[in-house]
C-alpha cells in the first residue's frame, strides 16, 4: 500500500483500518477451520438451482463454493434442474406448457426439450463452471449406467413426469472416492427404457440417503423455513426431524416450501445427518452454511 502522499493521521487510520480487515479474515478463517476439518471426506449432496442457477455473479459464487469443499477434503455431489431455461426453449419452439398440481404436464415433445436442455445444456455449463476453477467434475443423468431408476408418478395423469424408484450408487461411487464431482440431472429413465423428468430436489434426497451423505443441501430462493410466512425475522435456524413433521401438520409449512421439506425429511429418516434448506439468492450461501458458527438457513437434524 503506498502512503507517502497521505498525513500522518491518515496513514495511520488507513494502516488501522488495513489491520482489522485483516483481522476479519483470519477470524473467518479461524472460525471456518473446526468445519473444514469435520467435513473432510465427508459427502456433501448439493441441490442447485433457482437464483443461483439464474444470475451469473451467484452462478460463479456457487461454483466457487463447490470448488473449493472440493479442494479442502470434501466430497460435493451436485443434482440440479433447469426449469427457467427449459421455459425458455419451449417458447422458442411455441411449445405450449400445461400445469396440473403445480407440475408441469410433459408430453413426448416437452420431454425432448427438458432431456436437451438438462442433459445438454446445463449440465455441461456447470461442469465447465467448476472445472474452469481448477476442481474436476464430471456431468451425468440418472440414466447413465441406470444411476436411477425412474417410475411414472403417480397415476401417470402428469405425462413424463416421474419419482425415484431406486439409486444405483454403484455408478458414482468410484468418481466420488477419486475425487471427482458428479454433476447430475434429474432426468432417468424407466425398466423398460421410457425417460421422465424427476422433481431435482426428489432426487438429490434420495441420492443422499443412498451414498450414506453426511449432508444434504437445497439451494432455493427463500431464507429457509419461516414461522410466519414472508417474515424473514421468523426464520427458524434448526428443527428436529419430528418438529419438521409437526411443521407440516399444522400447515406452518405449505405451499411450495412443503415438498422440499418432505424431501429432507425422507433423507434423514434414510439416515443422512442433517438436511439444510438455504438462500441461494446470498452470494456465498454454502460457504456460510457450512463455515460458520451462525449459518444463514434451516437445518434439519436427528431421527424421530
Amino acid at each position: 500500500m503506498i502512503l507517502n502522499n497521505y498525513s500522518s493521521d491518515t496513514k495511520k487510520s488507513i494502516q488501522t483500518s488495513h489491520c482489522d480487515q485483516d483481522s476479519i479474515r483470519v477470524s473467518v478463517l479461524s472460525e471456518a477451520l473446526p468445519y473444514i476439518q469435520k467435513f473432510s471426506g465427508r459427502r456433501i449432496v448439493i441441490k442447485y438451482g433457482g437464483a443461483a442457477m439464474k444470475n451469473e455473479k451467484l452462478k460463479e459464487a456457487v461454483f466457487r463454493d463447490i470448488a473449493l469443499l472440493s479442494t479442502v477434503g470434501a466430497h460435493p455431489i451436485i443434482i440440479h434442474g433447469g426449469g427457467p431455461e427449459i421455459n425458455q426453449w419451449l417458447s422458442k419452439l411455441k411449445i405450449n406448457s400445461q400445469f396440473r398440481d403445480g407440475l408441469r404436464v410433459t408430453d413426448s415433445a416437452t420431454m425432448d426439450i427438458v432431456e436437451m436442455v438438462l442433459v445438454g445444456r446445463v449440465n455441461k455449463q456447470i461442469v465447465n463452471g467448476i472445472n474452469k476453477l481448477g476442481a474436476s467434475s464430471v456431468g451425468l443423468c440418472g440414466i447413465d449406467g441406470r444411476l436411477i431408476e425412474a417410475r411414472p408418478l403417480g397415476d401417470g395423469s402428469h405425462g413424463l413426469v416421474g419419482e425415484v424408484a431406486r439409486v444405483n450408487p454403484e455408478v458414482i461411487e468410484p468418481l466420488i472416492d477419486k475425487g471427482y464431482i458428479p454433476v447430475i440431472s434429474s432426468v432417468a429413465s424407466s425398466e423398460v427404457g421410457t425417460n421422465y423428468n424427476i422433481n431435482a430436489d426428489t432426487v438429490a434426497g434420495e441420492i443422499a440417503a443412498a451414498i450414506g451423505a453426511e449432508k444434504l443441501i437445497l439451494l432455493t430462493d427463500t431464507p429457509g423455513i419461516l414461522e410466519k410466512e414472508n417474515d424473514s425475522n421468523t426464520l427458524i435456524q434448526q428443527i428436529r426431524l419430528s418438529e419438521a413433521r409437526k411443521l407440516i401438520e399444522n400447515e406452518i409449512v405449505k405451499g411450495g416450501m412443503m415438498p422440499k421439506t418432505k424431501c429432507c425429511i425422507r433423507a434423514l429418516a434414510q439416515g443422512v445427518s442433517a438436511a439444510h434448506i438455504i438462500d441461494g439468492r446470498i452470494s456465498h450461501a454454502l460457504l456460510l452454511e457450512l463455515f460458520t458458527d451462525k449459518g444463514i438457513g434451516t437445518m434439519i437434524i436427528g431421527r424421530g
